[in-house]
């Protein structure tokens, strides 16, 4: 079957569901198609790099967070995914900077507690 735009939709969304039910290899490999057809696909690159962290494929993960920060350093939630990579690759300090500055484009709870802003005046105090 010839690849049409239509496939890679396809081949996107179904790598969305694979990585939502714990499959994040088959995720990578329907990726993989989509983004060598359209390699300025930020969306498909970010849902890839969640495939690869899903799959503990610490190094490409990286990579592609790195790619999309790239293309999109507002984005927060890829701030925040690379700071987990690098948490996992026991690499606190790069960690703690995209933690921060995750919080500082979106303060979801969430991204604010990674970033430990109260850690800094504990110890300052």
């Amino acid at each position: 079957m010839p690849e049409s735009p239509e496939t890679h939709v396809i081949d996107y969304r179904a790598a969305e569901q694979l990585l939502a039910a714990r499959d994040p290899r088959g995720a990578v490999k329907l990726l993989d198609s989509v983004i060598a057809a359209h390699p300025e696909n930020t969306a498909a690159r970010l849902l890839r790099a969640r495939a690869f962290f899903a799959a503990a494929q610490l190094r490409p993960a990286e990579l592609e967070f790195e790619l999309v920060l790239e293309r999109e350093p507002d984005n927060a939630f890829a701030h925040f995914a690379l700071a987990r990579t690098y948490e996992r690759s026991g690499r606190p300090e790069q960690a703690k900077r995209h933690f921060r500055l995750a919080a500082a484009l979106d303060p979801k709870p969430e991204y604010v507690k990674a970033a430990q802003f109260d850690a800094d005046r504990r110890v300052g105090d």
